[in-house]
């Protein structure tokens, strides 16, 4: 937790921002796994946690953007409570700690929201992306929660997307601070790979690491003899001589800031001369974007530029051909890298996302997110300093892709299906580092870097 100035701060920005109404920010609640008294891992809501910063479940945020009153909604334990759990601050000596004067029993939001409404104020709230935060908005703003999504703030989405994208001194402290979990997590998934071993011990180890030195994992795990799968969360694979093993996995530190890395390295310690080819290819168009972000860049250049690397090298193994310009003219890499350069980070893993273009369709207001910049529309995110963004470029041989695109008739004279033909069993290699954009450049964040190069994982991996 950040000092209560720090929220009070964000939170009166966010205000000046919306300029009128109410600013409803619920936190998240316990979600039962089997029932209600087994819950998953509590994670509460980043948004709520930008503003109000407490860890705490089921509270809710309410900023008056006219007034300038701020209230914490929730309830204090009760006996029954305590007895499970133990003695708990109260609601207000947790308001205290963030600079909150004024806090209230849950019951009392709906009436206090009711008023506002039958006032005729507007009631701005982000899109929900739990179903129990649905059923609540739902239930307190009189929404069907199949409309929620209809009623929505815009102008709270972009304010929230703004602030939380440039990230402060502070936040790159948490961020710096999650980056040696990561580090942990990666070097002993490299130290356990070898033949024999099953892909769920390491997965399971690194998220041992990840509890222990942290919150716990940023996103699910992903350790993969198949890294052509791009999100592969089953590790049931016995791994093999000859294979590759991705591994893409991060961790959160106690403030809830997170890391997000990859590496793919052999799981017999040594690359073949077919694996390093490829390997050195993603690792030069990982490389060139660290070289190149810098502020006020778009990130389709970025992205276009990390393409470009991979076009070249992939024609200089005779797997694609003509020029650089004329693979990209044709849409070919989208057949070997089916993903986004990179993504934003910070309080979630994919920052603001929540919000983003995987919900909703921004294409109305798509001028206006290429003023503001933010990362709610990949395709008019513009980078600026306090920017914090992934570097992860790969190359993906999907048999079912390359196949279907070839049935197709699509990229003729371009792909060389019949030399394709030869890695259909050979995967998939990402590289991941995260990269915070500065007034002149951008660093990889972190004290060191994870063993990234043939050489440093040939050293590590299995020893």
């Amino acid at each position: 937790m950040f000092s209560a100035k720090t929220y009070t701060a964000r939170r009166q920005t966010l205000r000046t921002k919306i300029g009128s109404g109410l600013i409803l920010i619920p936190g998240n609640g316990f979600t039962p796994n089997n029932y209600p008294n087994n819950a998953y891992y509590f994670r509460q809501d980043s948004t709520f946690r930008y503003y109000f910063g407490l860890n705490t479940p089921s509270l809710v945020g309410v900023i008056d953007a006219d007034s300038g009153e701020e209230a914490l909604y929730g309830d204090d334990f009760t006996m029954e409570d305590i007895i499970w759990t133990g003695p708990q601050p109260t609601l207000r000596d947790q308001a205290q700690l963030v600079g909150v004067a004024e806090t209230h029993p849950t019951a009392d939001l709906a009436a206090r929201l009711a008023r506002a409404i039958a006032q005729g104020r507007r009631v701005h709230y982000l899109p929900p992306y739990r179903g129990e935060t649905k059923l609540l908005l739902s239930e307190l703003l009189g929404i069907a929660p199949r409309m929620l999504h209809d009623y929505k703030s815009v102008d709270l989405m972009m304010a929230v997307a703004e602030m939380r994208e440039k990230k402060s001194a502070e936040e790159i402290e948490a961020l710096e601070r999650a980056f040696p979990i990561g580090y942990a997590m990666h070097t002993t998934a490299m130290r356990m790979c070898r033949p024999g071993v099953v892909e769920r011990e390491i997965a399971g180890a690194i998220e041992g690491v990840a509890k222990s030195l942290g919150q716990g994992v940023s996103f699910p795990s992903i350790v993969s003899q198949h890294g052509e799968t791009l999100h592969n969360l089953c590790a049931d694979g016995v791994l093999e001589e000859g294979r590759l093993l991705l591994c893409d996995a991060g961790g959160e530190s106690l403030e809830g800031y997170c890391s997000d890395h990859t590496r793919t390295y052999p799981v017999s310690g040594k690359f073949t001369q077919k694996q390093k080819d490829i390997y050195n290819i993603v690792l030069a168009a990982h490389d060139r974007v660290a070289e190149i972000v810098k502020p006020h860049m778009m990130y389709t250049e970025v992205h276009n530029t990390a393409y470009a690397v991979l076009a070249e090298g992939l024609i200089g193994l005779g797997l694609l051909h003509g020029s650089v310009s004329d693979v990209l003219e044709s849409g070919a890499m989208t057949m070997l890298m089916p993903h986004g350069l990179g993504h934003g980070m910070g309080m979630d893993v994919h920052d603001c996302e929540a919000m983003g273009e995987r919900s909703f369709d921004f294409s109305a207001i798509a001028e206006r997110a290429a003023q503001s910049g933010t990362c709610i529309y990949r395709a008019a995110w513009r980078i600026e300093p306090g920017t914090v963004m992934t570097d992860e470029p790969g190359l993906y041989f999907i048999p079912a892709l390359i196949d279907k695109c070839r049935a197709e008739g699509k990229y003729k004279g371009i792909v060389d299906y019949e030399a394709l033909d030869s890695y259909r069993d050979f995967g998939g290699i990402r590289i991941e580092d995260d990269l915070l954009v500065t007034e002149t450049g951008n660093r990889i964040l972190g004290d060191r870097r994870i063993p990234v190069t043939v050489d440093e994982l040939e050293a590590v991996v299995g020893k």
